[in-house]
């Protein structure tokens, strides 16, 4: 019985490094560029490719309407995306082995 309640308690502690390291992540995928706040992102990163002009004016985080340099943002929202999403794995891959 007593393995059973840690076999219960690794896969919680699991479950919960798992939701702290997405929020821990999350939060540095925003960031303030060209007047406006975004979040790297998928969503972000594919508006931004399908922008066949320089400049467009997309809504940020908070519904601001802001004129941006598409090849800016993009470049930004792209090293950001895959700076923290590496680090993302990295972390949760030692935090597994710990398991």
């Amino acid at each position: 019985m007593d393995e059973v309640i840690k076999n219960v308690k690794v896969r919680f502690d699991h479950n919960q490094n798992k939701q702290i390291l997405k929020e821990k992540y999350e939060s540095k995928m925003l960031f303030a560029l060209q007047g406006g706040m975004w979040e790297a992102g998928p969503d972000l990163l594919s508006t931004l490719s399908v922008c066949l002009d320089d400049t467009a004016v997309l809504t940020d985080l908070y519904n601001t309407p802001v004129q941006i340099n598409t090849k800016d943002l993009y470049n930004e929202a792209q090293m950001r995306w895959q700076e923290q999403m590496n680090a993302w794995l990295v972390e949760y891959e030692q935090s597994s082995r710990e398991r």
